[in-house]
């Protein structure tokens, strides 16, 4: 009796004719983007870590090597100066970035006359192709006729010579990254256009000034959004690329070669592909790691309203 009743609740679950159509519907109408995601997502990461271990040089076959590439990404000199700019560039450009955003999410969110203009404008730059902004911003921070250097002279700042100055050089890249915070304000104002008058009312009835229900009511709900604005900020700041290609090629004195830069050189300068990928896998778990961690913290400061 008992494996009668199983069979048939087996058969109860099991799904008919009609849902077992409208499955393969679901998966026929998906396929293109499955088939896409395996041919170009997952096979090249599985190739990448297979030619982690070769060495290739995109002409003859690629050779075993071992852990060749491994001991030398984490010897050579380079590579570790590539990963220092990279988190050089990530320490300092991620929480201004943020802070920007917010406060620029801040004042747009009042009523303003010309509010939905303003909005625009800040968000304008985000749609702008890299490397257009890029040989704008080249112009910007030129030693001589940029607009940069004209604008500091109002304040007797002599002229500086941004990318060509080795300690110059990464603050200029910090600076021109404010240019594309429109993706977060976008997000920030979003959120607080969502948090209830109710709680600012009741915070505004206990006493609570300004400042104080910024503290107490907006940022603690807003937390969730700042989170995901600071997860998304570190991982494209880890991406950084076609700015030091066209702007600098990786000078002054290696001080804007940043790990991607770097990787694009040893695989399709130099066609060290198998110690490129081994560069790229080791870039992918910096990244997941730093995420994982984001994400471990986030649970002592992360307010969830639910």
């Amino acid at each position: 009796m008992a494996s009668t009743s199983l069979l048939q609740r087996v058969k109860a679950r099991a799904p008919g004719k009609q849902e077992r159509r409208e499955w393969l519907q679901g998966y026929l109408f998906a396929s293109p983007f499955i088939i896409g995601f395996f041919v170009f997502t997952v096979y090249p990461i599985l190739y990448a870590l297979y030619l982690a271990f070769h060495s290739w040089d995109l002409l003859s076959a690629p050779r075993f090597v071992g852990f060749d590439n491994i001991v030398r990404l984490l010897t050579e000199p380079n590579a570790k100066l590539s990963l220092y700019n990279t988190a050089f560039y990530t320490l300092f450009a991620v929480p201004i970035q943020i802070v920007i955003s917010f406060v620029l999410a801040l004042a747009l969110s009042q009523k303003l006359r010309f509010r939905v203009l303003y909005r625009a404008g800040f968000y304008m730059p985000i749609i702008v192709p890299l490397v257009a902004s890029a040989v704008v911003w080249q112009r910007v921070f030129h030693p001589e006729y940029g607009i940069l250097n004209e604008t500091l002279g109002w304040f007797g700042i002599p002229p500086q010579a941004w990318l060509f100055e080795r300690d110059l050089a990464k603050p200029a890249f910090i600076f021109m990254s404010f240019w594309m915070i429109g993706r977060q304000m976008v997000i920030f104002i979003a959120g607080l256009g969502n948090i209830p008058e109710s709680l600012l009312e009741a915070a505004s009835i206990d006493g609570a000034g300004p400042l104080r229900r910024l503290w107490t009511v907006v940022v603690p709900l807003m937390t969730p959004l700042i989170l995901f604005n600071t997860v998304v900020a570190v991982i494209n700041s880890f991406q950084i690329f076609i700015p030091a290609l066209i702007m600098t090629e990786g000078g002054p004195e290696n001080a804007t070669l940043f790990s991607v830069l770097y990787i694009y050189r040893q695989g399709f300068e130099f066609f060290n592909m198998g110690y490129a990928a081994a560069l790229a896998w080791e870039l992918f778990v910096l990244v997941i790691g730093f995420t994982i961690a984001q994400f471990y913290l986030s649970q002592r400061w992360v307010y969830y309203e639910n």
